[in-house]
Formats: C-alpha cells, sequence, structure tokens
C-alpha cells in the first residue's frame, strides 16, 4: 500500500469561538455574570459564546 502523503503545514482551526474576544477568564467570567443579571433574551448568543469560550479553557 503506497504511503499517503498529508499536508501538516497548516494549522487546524480553533474550537474557541470565533466572535469571542480576547479576555482573561477573570473578564470572561465577569462578563457572564454581568449578561446572566441583565436577563435579556437578545443576549443569549453572547451568554453561549462565553460559556463556550470557557468551557475551551476547562479542556
Amino acid at each position: 500500500m503506497p504511503d499517503i502523503k498529508a499536508d501538516r503545514s497548516q494549522m487546524a482551526p480553533s474550537i474557541q469561538p470565533a466572535d469571542v474576544p480576547e479576555l482573561s477568564d477573570d473578564e470572561c467570567l465577569a462578563c457572564l455574570a454581568r449578561a446572566v443579571e441583565t436577563h435579556d433574551s437578545a443576549r443569549l448568543d453572547e451568554v453561549a459564546a462565553l460559556i463556550g469560550r470557557l468551557a475551551v479553557t476547562i479542556e
């Protein structure tokens, strides 16, 4: 069976959501707390992105 050449020069895409700015864990947690406090359903995407950002950190 012939060897298969793979180009590994390109990095894999990040699993961190792209729409979340670079924040420290503490800043991210503070943003999440503020977003949850407001009880605004329009911020659900932001809340989900922040939770996803923290989940990536935990992994």
